[in-house]
């Protein structure tokens, strides 16, 4: 019997011959934590007794949840975490470096790798053939310590993509949509792998998209095979010798086959207060919102960056609503600004904020008030999400959230195409 990409992956990392369902230990490749869960991670990796990392992983810290600090809580959080790097050897990147998930898929994650990480959209790195997944603060201690950890291999769903986008659909639409149709917990513990001829037009950054989100439907991982267009976005980073190919056994079992024709899609929006209470944008047209925030792991990427810079290239934001935009890392920043793009959003009336997570997570820049609106290209939209719990959240796409921008309520982004 054939095997899918998890079972390949974790029957490498544990030397094993792994299916569905067995339970492995498997060696780690990299091991990170960020901000808001690594105090945690670091002060019960020293009550297990740990003095140093193991040697077989790579461990990194990322200050990027709250950065720069909102808070004298925060901030000495920062010192711990940026003590624990000295100590130890763990890279460390800095507030302003950029948000965790998108650093590792930049500089990091190869294609084959195990991950873990203490923020759940860890899954993130499965755009590049990565099985990558969030755990909570204790099991990742141990794994740093140890540079091994245990898994029950997941069943696989397979998402067979065919065709290609319509004009003004995009990634996020896509995932929008499957958690749509199977719901919150619809993929619960199993593995969400994308094939079809469909996946050879989407770019690495529409990978992400779809993988960072494959946890809001209670999926292990989100994974994309790798083929040549990974091995084309690992050589223009100057990592052509992280590429090995990944792709599942033609005959591997899967438990479920999810069929989704590209070109049927349309603009989607979640509305609050879940990530699966999807519908056509169509269907909410004319919402009032305060405040559009661009960015985060999920849509900070410069592609996104792009498409709402030609959007709102020569228009304004609306007067009642506000634009915030946090790229997703230093490196798309400065891309973004040598486009142009930068200048751009800056006449359209954006607030550029520090490469991190910004508004994402409610902590500071960006909260939202009492009775307020969002519109979001983040991944979550939960109650009290980004501040207030009288607040509304809406999830969609960068050129939703340009035309929405624009128009002061929600807008269908084809309006302006």
């Amino acid at each position: 019997m054939g095997k899918t990409i998890a079972e390949i992956i974790l029957s490498t990392k544990s030397r094993s011959d792994a299916h569905a369902g067995d339970i492995v230990v498997a060696q780690i490749d990299l091991a990170f934590v960020q901000d808001t869960t690594g105090p945690l991670t670091v002060r019960q990796f020293r009550a297990g007794g740990f003095k140093k990392l193991a040697n077989s992983l790579k461990a990194a810290v990322f200050l990027d949840h709250a950065a720069p600090s909102q808070s004298r809580e925060m901030s000495n959080d920062h010192i711990l975490l940026r003590e624990f790097a000295r100590q130890t050897g763990a890279l460390i990147s800095e507030v302003g470096d950029g948000v965790c998930h998108q650093l590792v898929a930049e500089s990091l994650a190869k294609p084959g790798d195990l991950i873990i990480g203490t923020d759940s959209h860890t899954v993130t790195a499965g755009g590049l053939g990565a099985f990558a997944c969030g755990m909570g603060s204790s099991d990742v201690a141990i794994g740093l310590g140890l540079g091994r950890t245990w898994f029950r291999v997941p069943e696989t769903f397979l998402v067979e993509l065919k065709g290609k986008f319509a004009e003004g659909v995009s990634a996020k639409d896509l995932i929008l949509y499957l958690i749509g149709q199977i719901g919150a917990d619809g993929a619960t513990y199993k593995a969400l792998e994308f094939g079809g001829d469909g996946i050879g037009g989407m770019s690495i950054s529409q990978r992400l998209t779809v993988s960072n989100m494959a946890v809001e439907a209670g999926a292990k991982v989100g994974l994309f095979p790798a083929e040549e267009t990974t091995c084309r976005y690992l050589t223009e980073q100057g990592r052509a010798d992280h590429y090995t190919p990944i792709t599942a056994d033609g005959d591997a079992l899967y438990q479920r086959v999810i069929k989704i024709k590209l070109g049927d899609l349309e603009p989607m929006v979640a509305k609050s207060h879940t990530v699966d209470n999807v519908v056509p944008v169509r269907e909410v047209i004319g919402t009032k919102i305060q405040q559009v925030s661009i960015g985060t792991c999920t849509n900070g990427r410069l592609e996104d960056i792009e498409i709402v810079a030609r959007m709102l290239e020569g228009k304004h934001r609306h007067p009642d609503t506000r634009l915030i935009v946090t790229p997703a890392s230093r490196d798309i920043l400065m891309s973004a600004t040598a486009a142009g793009y930068i200048k751009t959003l800056l006449e359209a009336g954006a607030v550029i904020l520090p490469p991190g997570c910004g508004s994402c997570l409610g902590l500071h820049q960006g909260v939202l008030g009492d009775g307020e609106s969002c519109l979001s290209t983040a991944n979550r939209n939960f109650k009290g999400r980004m501040g207030s719990a009288e607040a509304f959240i809406y999830l969609g796409s960068p050129a939703t959230a340009a035309a929405t921008v624009v128009k002061g309520e929600i807008t269908d982004p084809r309006e302006f195409l």
